[in-house]
């Protein structure tokens, strides 16, 4: 017999409301609804007759439908990062002959159904959000919807019931401070993502914690925030290269930002490293196409991506994950973007 799933339909009962009138646990339920053969003839009868009477569709689990999808939602689709990103979430979702949709969650969603309620209506049973960190209230649409979810570097922590991967960021803003000081920099610059993002505060807090164990000061004159944008980066650089005593070494916190260093590094006829050193964090195939490559902090995103796929299909087979919480370590890429002062 060809094991079957089930799409739910908008507007009928949840997996929680089913449970309690079959009588039977909601991982019960969730596997009759995913075509699990773990569960016994009797309560996959009584579950679907359930199904049924309220509406669910049945799907045969190897053709088209939700069971064959795995979501991936991102806040856009811009720059390489998305991309190396995506590479790593296919990878691991095409060995069991899934499919990736994207779903991209704008801050001001147009007309219509939201990415949640997207999600919903497509009878989705797992996402993974990758630099989305939905609200309390689409947290709860999700849930009782039985959609699971794992988050790629929330930029706050998820319910504690969410699994996340990340990266070991506040090592790699240390690393990246402790590289510049070893070369003899004592004004150094850094240009933080957006202020709420806690995985570019964490980088921030690593490399203030290096300048401290140095004995070196300043820090907050020589701090500017980029919000993740080369354009606004460059505006920052332009800030900091205007003050009395400018620094000798610039730390951005990603490397699309650290591509603005470069640009008013060009415009003011600056020599990277000679007159100003940089270093990056991502390690991004733009870090090897400037002039000098670019000095950078690591994360391996293809990894954590990878790595956050075969979590979500864990959760998706009822199967446990082994940590709440996974880092993956960063390190420093030393190229031709940093010298001795």
């Amino acid at each position: 017999m060809t094991p079957r799933t089930w799409r739910r339909p908008p507007g009928s009962p949840t997996l929680t409301q089913i449970a309690r009138a079959a009588g039977v646990p909601v991982p019960a339920v969730s596997k009759v609804l995913n075509g699990r053969s773990d569960v016994s003839s009797a309560v996959r009868e009584s579950v679907s007759a359930l199904l049924r009477e309220a509406g669910y569709a049945a799907v045969d689990s190897e053709g088209p439908g939700p069971g064959r999808l795995v979501e991936l939602v991102v806040s856009g689709v811009e720059g390489t990062w998305a991309n190396v990103m995506l590479s790593g979430i296919e990878g691991a979702v095409s060995k069991t002959g899934r499919d990736v949709v994207v779903v991209v969650a704008r801050e001001s969603e147009p007309s219509g159904p939201d990415w949640v309620q997207r999600l919903i209506d497509r009878g989705s049973r797992g996402a993974v959000l990758a630099l989305v960190t939905p609200t309390a209230a689409q947290h709860r649409r999700l849930a009782a919807a039985g959609v699971h979810l794992v988050a790629l570097d929330p930029d706050r922590p998820p319910p504690d019931d969410v699994p996340t991967v990340g990266a070991t960021n506040w090592t790699g803003g240390r690393q990246a401070a402790e590289h510049l000081i070893a070369l003899g920099h004592t004004r150094i610059a850094a240009v933080g993502g957006a202020p709420h993002h806690h995985y570019g505060q964490a980088r921030l807090d690593g490399f203030r914690s290096a300048l401290a164990a140095h004995g070196l000061r300043g820090a907050a004159e020589l701090e500017r925030h980029g919000h993740w944008s080369r354009t606004r980066a460059a505006d920052a650089v332009r800030e900091l290269l205007a003050l009395p005593e400018p620094p000798t070494a610039v730390f951005a916190c990603s490397d699309h930002m650290a591509l603005g260093v470069f640009d008013v590094a060009a415009e003011r006829g600056i020599r990277i490293p000679y007159d100003l050193s940089v270093v990056g964090f991502d390690d991004l195939p733009e870090a090897h196409r400037l002039g000098p490559d670019l000095t950078t902090v690591r994360q391996p995103v293809r990894e954590m991506a990878g790595l956050a796929a075969d979590m979500l299909l864990r959760l998706m087979a009822g199967e446990p994950v082994r940590a709440p919480r996974i880092e993956l370590e960063t390190r420093l890429i030393e190229r031709g973007s940093t010298s001795p002062v």
